[in-house]
């Protein structure tokens, strides 16, 4: 057969390649190889975490942001601390912007909520502005995770208050005086957390040479390097830690633009301390004041449906997005279900666990230590990640949901640049998946005969990304193309 050959190519013949071919509407294996077999999944990994929220969960859930306080008095006033109680809430980020991705405002996100304080009358808060992150507990990253994924986007940590995916942008710029100067740095959104050490110069030649690195479990970025003068700008994505923090101090600066007055500090209470996990089932946001005024909610901020959620995760590989919605199966499901003391993420991870059980995947077929597939400890076989696409196609009441989350060949997502032009051209839908020596690509086909094809394929240990994605495309072209009758 045509795909076996391909499996043995010179370009990858000293890596491993796992697939399987299902028919979507009699369930027949049309190819497989290795099926059974382990392999590293990278993003692949998503599939599992969001299919898992989707049927628990449900299409409809939304993430909410408390707003807790005394009540606001006739003048407007909050006699006390003003109390934003994180939900977990990704949306809170301009990547939710309508306007995105074109002009990002940095403030939309936060925006949302100021206009909620606002409109709930709130004038004047006498107090703190306090940050409560205490929805989640744990470690902000996988413990699996290596160090050098915690400097960009795709490590992000988690939060129960998340704000812009986050990140900031670090905008370099050469100097516009003298030649030898040091490169202009700034950050979005301003903020006086984040320290920059800049050992960057303006060259006459020579083009951009940057360094840049953040030091782990700090707020502090080194940029070291050259640009040269007349330059473009340069724009990265740093991750930022203890986001709830940024969250809290770029809510006060926006609040008190809006007109509202804050008498009081902005602080943060996190999840950091031991023993101060509330039982299960007790929010600790609505405790008294020491002034004996009893807080209520005096207005919350919504997500959009998960159902919107889970496509901005699985279409862009969104791995921040994935390991929040890992810790709120642990919180809303695992936690509610048996009222563990354990951390949010292997709470989790036990969800997951259940979901693959409850659909027949053998216990051993999957061993995930995060949601998004970043940590190299993940495994996976081909047969498990079929055995979910079939599922969640024939069986879950969710299945058109499901669909409308993958990212479309040639169309969006990860797969916006793949395929063109080709017979898998808005034909195939599905997860890819990245890593150093590892890509894959699960989902649906259809072939030009008109069947409905369900797949997964595998690539590990070639060292090379671009021959490990031929030999994916080429294998999908192949079904793509195929005019023949597979279902007997």
């Amino acid at each position: 057969m045509i795909i076996r050959q391909k499996l043995f190519a010179p370009a990858v013949r000293r890596g491993r390649i796992g697939v399987k071919i299902v028919s979507l509407n009699s369930g027949k294996v049309v190819f497989e190889s290795d099926a059974d077999k382990y392999f590293t999944p990278a993003s692949n990994m998503k599939n599992f975490t969001i299919a898992a929220a989707l049927e628990k969960l449900g299409p409809d859930f939304k993430f909410k942001t408390q707003v807790i306080a005394p009540p606001v008095d006739a003048n407007g006033t909050i006699k006390g601390p003003l109390t934003i109680v994180g939900g977990g809430d990704v949306s809170i980020s301009n990547a939710f912007d309508p306007a995105f991705p074109g002009v990002v405002n940095p403030y939309w996100g936060v925006d949302q909520l100021v206009e909620k304080i606002a409109t709930a009358g709130v004038k004047r808060i006498e107090g703190d502005l306090i940050g409560n992150e205490q929805k989640f507990w744990g470690f902000a990253t996988p413990e699996t995770w290596e160090w050098d994924d915690m400097q960009t986007f795709s490590g992000a940590e988690v939060s129960a208050l998340p704000l812009n995916d986050n990140v900031i942008d670090l905008r370099i710029k050469p100097a516009t005086a003298a030649l030898g100067g040091p490169c202009v740095i700034s950050i979005t959104p301003a903020n006086s957390i984040v320290q920059i050490v800049n050992h960057c110069t303006t060259v006459t030649s020579g083009g951009q040479n940057l360094k840049v690195s953040k030091r782990i479990d700090q707020n502090i970025i080194d940029v070291e390097g050259t640009m040269e003068a007349g330059g473009k700008e340069n724009v990265r994505s740093i991750t930022f830690s203890h986001v709830a923090d940024l969250f809290i101090t770029v809510l006060k600066e926006r609040l008190e633009a809006r007109g509202v007055v804050v008498t009081g500090k902005a602080r943060t209470i996190d999840n950091s301390v031991e023993n101060t996990r509330p039982p299960s089932g007790r929010s600790p946001s609505l405790l008294a004041n020491s002034n004996g005024a009893t807080p209520i909610q005096i207005t919350s901020l919504e997500s959009p449906p998960f159902s919107v959620i889970a496509a901005k995760t699985m279409k862009p590989s969104q791995n921040m997005y994935t390991e929040t919605i890992l810790w709120t199966l642990g919180e809303e499901i695992g936690r509610k279900r048996d009222g563990s003391f354990a951390d949010s993420s292997q709470l989790g991870l036990g969800v997951t666990a259940a979901f693959r059980k409850e659909i027949g995947i053998p216990d051993d077929a999957v061993i995930q230590y995060d949601g998004s597939g970043m940590s190299r400890h993940d495994v996976v076989t081909p047969n498990a990640i079929v055995q979910l696409y079939m599922y969640m196609a024939k069986q879950s009441k969710y299945a058109q949901v499901w669909r409308d989350s993958l990212a479309v060949g040639g169309v969006d997502g990860t797969l916006r640049n793949r395929f063109k032009g080709t017979s898998a051209d808005r034909n195939m839908r599905g997860k890819t998946g990245t890593l150093d020596q590892v890509s894959a690509l699960s989902g649906y086909i259809t072939t030009a005969f008109g069947e409905q094809l369900a797949f997964s394929i595998l690539v590990n240990g070639v060292a090379e990304p671009r021959m490990r994605t031929l030999v994916i495309d080429s294998i999908v072209l192949d079904l793509a193309n195929f005019n023949g009758k597979i279902d007997q």
